[in-house]
């Protein structure tokens, strides 16, 4: 497949689902940080997920119910020629009961693609899961277009990292806002200081200057995927803060 015609095919997968699952007022109110906001990091830089978490994101009320997906998709894991072991690991899951207290529970920490099986085999009468369903679809093929990335040229480098960047940039609207950050002056603000640090003290406006690009021209869609990986590191650098 060409990628030019990767956004395309993306948009058109994502598209096609949510209008069948979703009114309009929730396909505008959904974002990524749905499931990205839920997401862990171990010691060792490796993301993951807490079953009871995505539990309640994905809707159930009861985790035993929850539960009979986790078991159905380690079946798929184990179907599929994977090790169990490598995606669903039994943790204890700190949880906030009635009291405001945190007790401890049986549960899981879930790779991605763990994440991917469970929605997968979810119960499907669910509109959240309709959306999980489409997500994952969609981060999985950028997985895969990521694992073939040497193999790209250097304009579908430049293009699989700028998605990769409009993507992390909606991510970072999201945690701003959870860091306190209100007005859309202070996001620029912001954002104005992460481009001083990479750029040896040039603003935002600056490097547009220097780029000599017209207003209504944005940065990010001229440059090359050097420079774009460097601005991917400062955006996913900025999300861990």
């Amino acid at each position: 497949m060409e990628y030019n015609n990767f956004d395309e095919e993306l948009n058109a997968l994502h598209n096609r689902v949510l209008a069948k699952a979703l009114t309009e007022e929730e396909q505008n109110n959904y974002t990524e940080a749905l499931f990205e906001s839920i997401k862990h990091t171990n010691e060792y830089g490796l993301e993951f997920w807490y079953a009871r978490e995505l539990s309640k994101r994905l809707e159930y009320k009861d985790f035993r119910n929850f539960e009979l997906a986790i078991f159905k998709a380690m079946d798929a894991c184990k179907n599929s020629g994977y090790e169990i072991s490598d995606h669903f690991g039994e943790t204890t899951e700190m949880v906030t009961i009635g009291s405001g207290a945190q007790r401890g529970f049986k549960s899981y920490e879930l790779s991605r693609y763990a994440c991917y099986l469970i929605v997968m085999n979810g119960d499907s009468s669910k509109k959240i899961i309709s959306l999980g369903q489409t997500y994952f679809a969609v981060k999985t093929r950028q997985q895969e277009l990521i694992e073939q990335f040497d193999e790209l040229s250097d304009v579908q480098k430049r293009l699989a990292i700028r998605r990769e960047m409009a993507e992390h940039n909606k991510l970072l609207v999201e945690y701003a806002k959870n860091a306190g950050v209100e007005t859309s002056q202070e996001y620029a603000i912001s954002q104005n200081y992460g481009y001083k640090g990479l750029y040896g003290g040039m603003s935002a406006k600056d490097i547009h200057s220097h780029k000599k690009l017209k207003p209504n021209e944005k940065t990010l869609d001229y440059m090359g995927y050097e420079e774009l990986a460097a601005n991917l590191f400062r955006a996913t650098q900025t999300e861990a803060k």
